[in-house]
């Protein structure tokens, strides 16, 4: 049996043949995974990120994106001081008296060997009812009081520290102090030429592996990381000799930069 197809019904056949065979081509190439052409990533995990670098081409050229770390120390030169009093007594106004009168025996005894009045502030104040044996009639109330105090000398601050706890007696509270630096500007300096100089080495060693040469710096941006205070919680014992031992240590300072620089 011979089929006969008319001109008009062969170019609709035709038509629907070709756009079956589009579909099917677009199909196709979106299950393919996707991969972005002439990119090359090594260590670029979160793990090592400090060691990531991302070589691209394009029509440019290609370009080398690498990261680079400077971490140098430095001595703490400030030390800030939490501590108070607390009082109790069978009534409210005879609990905030007493811890009126330590506190400012406190802040005087920290002006006296030195502390500046503005460096010395009041953090915080609380009065609490206290009960006994499940009354629900409070049987006295307590009072706290809390300062923070700046010490800007650390070869005076242990006898600070000592002449406040001694002055403050038994209602002395101590809730910590930290050790800071203040000064980062130098350490800074040096760690961002650090951090220059690894990133510089870094983007080196991967171009001459993949067969390049270095180029010009295209782009470069940094993040300065923010020394962390050393807490020095030991216990503080009242005495009217001597001063508490204070140890600065050393803190870090860090600087991560994040260049790009082209490659032939």
């Amino acid at each position: 049996m011979n089929v006969v197809v008319k001109p008009a019904y062969r170019a609709i056949a035709i038509g629907i043949v070709a756009a079956a065979l589009l579909v099917g081509a677009f199909l196709l190439g979106s299950a393919r995974p996707a991969r972005s052409a002439g990119a090359l990533t090594t260590g670029a995990t979160s793990a090592d990120r400090a060691s990531q670098a991302v070589l691209t081409a394009s029509g440019a050229g290609g370009r080398i994106t690498v990261t680079g770390t400077g971490t140098v120390t430095g001595t703490p030169n400030q030390l800030v001081l939490s501590m108070g009093v607390q009082t109790s007594a069978s009534s409210v106004s005879t609990a905030l008296i007493e811890a009126n009168h330590a506190a400012r025996r406190v802040i005087g005894a920290l002006q006296s060997d030195g502390v500046r009045k503005a460096d010395i502030q009041t953090s915080g104040l609380s009065i609490q009812p206290n009960y006994s044996n499940g009354n629900p009639a409070p049987v006295g109330y307590g009072v706290s009081e809390q300062l923070t105090a700046t010490l800007r000398d650390l070869a005076k601050a242990g006898s600070q520290i000592q002449a406040a706890v001694t002055a403050g007696g038994n209602a002395t509270t101590v809730d910590g102090v930290s050790l800071n630096l203040t000064d980062t500007g130098a350490l800074l300096a040096r760690a961002r030429a650090a951090a220059v100089r690894d990133a510089q080495a870094k983007a080196g060693q991967f171009a001459h592996a993949l067969g390049h040469s270095l180029g010009a710096v295209i782009s470069l941006s940094s993040q300065n990381v923010t020394p962390y205070p050393i807490y020095y919680n030991a216990p503080l014992a009242a005495s009217t000799s001597g001063s508490v031992p204070i140890s600065p240590g050393k803190q870090q300072v860090s600087v991560q930069i994040t260049i790009i620089y082209a490659i032939a």
